[in-house]
């Protein structure tokens, strides 16, 4: 197994870029007229601790994930952190970090038909 498929941290830091491009992408969309700090506003609801915890487990839930995918959101959950959340409980800190660590995995695994169907089924308007 690559490095970066075992250090969960490293995957979480790619998967909040690719989350944070994603949701962008799709306000640009939908908004594109309105000023960049209601965009910004707009993105927040999706790009926040509190709201990628809720995704998370919801994905969860409707059981979405395949069990190779459920084992990286478990390790990346449990991995211990250094930082401190700032607007949400560590615990949806954790869950947080998890739903980026998959989408970082899935990006550098270049399983992009996946990270698509994931983050389209993450996606609510």
């Amino acid at each position: 197994m690559d490095y970066y498929v075992e250090n969960t941290i490293a995957l979480a830091f790619v998967g909040d870029a690719v989350w944070e491009l994603y949701i962008r992408d799709k306000i640009f969309d939908k908004i594109s007229k309105q000023r960049p700090d209601q965009m910004h506003k707009s993105a927040v609801k999706y790009v926040k601790a509190v709201a990628q915890c809720e995704t998370i487990k919801a994905l969860i839930k409707q059981e979405f994930l395949s069990e190779e995918e459920l084992a990286l959101v478990k390790r990346a959950r449990n991995h211990k952190v250094a930082t401190k959340a700032k607007n949400a409980s560590m615990t949806e800190y954790k869950w947080a970090t998890a739903f980026e660590a998959l989408l970082g995995y899935l990006y550098l695994s270049n399983k992009k038909e996946r990270l698509e169907e994931i983050m389209e089924a993450s996606y609510h308007e």
